[in-house]
Parts: C-alpha cells; sequence; structure tokens
C-alpha cells in the first residue's frame, strides 16, 4: 500500500485517534520539513475530527496527540538510539520507511514517558496503526521492536 491510499482505519478510541494524528504529522515532518508548531496548530485546527479533502478525522484527543509529537521532536536525541538499538544490527534507522519510523519513534516515546498507559495497549495500537499502512511484515516489525524496547525499559529502575 502506498502512502496516497487512504488506509481502513476501524472506529478508534479518542487516544488511539491521537497516535494515528501524531503518526501522520510526525511522518508530514520527516518528509515535508515542516515545523512542530505549525504541524500541530494545522491538525488541531484543520483535521482533528474535522473533514478536510473528503476524509474524515477521527475526533482525537488533542493534548495527548500533542504531548506524543512535541514529546517526540523534544527527545529524539533519547528516542532513536533506543529504536536503533532494538533493530537488527544492520538496519539502520535512516533506511526505515518514514511512516515505520514515525510509529516506532511515537510508540517509543509512549514506552519511555507514559509509564501510566499499560505497555500492551501500547504496542497493540501501534501495531494496528502500522496495519493501517501496510501489509507486509512492518507490524510485525513495529511489535517486535516495540516489544523489545518495553522490556529494555522494564528491566531498568524507573529514570
Amino acid at each position: 500500500m502506498t502512502n496516497d491510499e487512504k488506509p481502513a482505519v476501524k472506529p478508534a478510541n479518542q487516544r488511539g485517534a491521537a497516535r494515528l494524528a501524531a503518526v501522520q504529522a510526525l511522518y508530514q515532518m520527516d518528509v515535508g520539513g515542516a515545523g512542530v508548531l505549525e504541524v500541530v496548530a494545522e491538525y488541531e485546527a484543520h483535521r482533528l475530527g474535522q473533514e478536510l479533502d473528503g476524509d474524515t478525522y477521527l475526533k482525537a484527543d488533542a493534548s495527548w496527540f500533542r504531548s506524543i509529537v512535541s514529546g517526540v521532536v523534544r527527545d529524539q536525541v533519547k528516542i532513536d538510539p533506543v529504536v536503533r538499538s532494538a533493530l537488527q544490527n544492520d538496519w539502520p534507522l535512516s533506511r526505515l520507511d518514514s511512516t515505520l519510523r514515525a510509529i516506532l519513534r511515537a510508540g517509543t516515546f509512549e514506552i519511555l514517558e507514559r509509564k501510566d498507559v499499560p505497555i500492551p495497549v501500547i504496542v497493540t495500537e501501534y501495531v494496528e496503526i502500522a496495519q493501517a499502512f501496510f501489509e507486509g511484515e512492518e507490524p510485525k516489525i513495529v511489535n517486535a521492536v516495540l516489544d523489545r524496547i518495553a522490556k529494555q525499559v522494564r528491566g531498568q529502575a524507573a529514570k
């Protein structure tokens, strides 16, 4: 599936919708070079719970969306090495598809920072997002990488 095709996203809770929107925003920033404030403002004004170009965006928890997007941007120098360490040794982060990179960064941010959210919820939600965009191995990669990261984080003393 290409990024131009509309993924079939099943109805989600507002946090799930926020996660999906955050992945889309991170992708947009990665590919288009837009800044975090600009993208967050655009999503909040025109996308979250709105209709745009005939697509209706799910109603999302705007503060959850903001925390993921701004947190990934703020902590990217901490997040990327964690993701890189959970990937196979011969597979650098830069070789990943931009959408997959956005999913892994957002999921890793939540694992590291949102101790109030159970790990299985985080992993499941991001695997479902991957399934919305990809039909190949990518959802399995998301599952494996986020699971490895969760085990690393759980095994360490809380930081």
